[in-house]
């Protein structure tokens, strides 16, 4: 399978995951339940290579997926150049345990 559905129709669901990326983003770690986290993963990572790259194709790029200007002008100012060293894996997914309501497995995404 390629990806998860999470139980949505696909124009909710790729909202859902860019509003997810772009608050990641912003505050450098959410909560938010398991299978959510995993997909949130490698947008998140995509988004921080596209501000790697740093040319105006790429921040177009990531103009277009995320919700707000001042995330892209942050992930191309202040993340990207965080991870110049790395290849990969600039999240980190910590288990915090099951949610009281309904017992979904709850995580912690942040950056590492």
């Amino acid at each position: 399978m390629a990806y998860r559905k999470l139980g949505r129709l696909s124009g909710h669901r790729k909202m859902l995951l860019r509003n997810l990326v772009t608050s990641f983003l912003r505050e450098g770690r959410i909560q938010t339940t398991e299978p959510r986290a995993k997909e949130l993963r490698s947008l998140a990572e995509a988004m921080i290579t596209l501000g790697k790259r740093g040319d105006l194709h790429a921040r177009r790029q990531a103009l277009a997926y995320l919700l707000d200007e001042s995330v892209v002008t942050k992930l191309f100012k202040e993340i990207a150049p965080r991870y110049s060293d790395r290849q990969g894996g600039y999240t980190r997914l910590v288990k915090l345990g099951y949610r009281r309501g309904d017992g979904s497995p709850m995580v912690m995404v942040e950056l590492v």
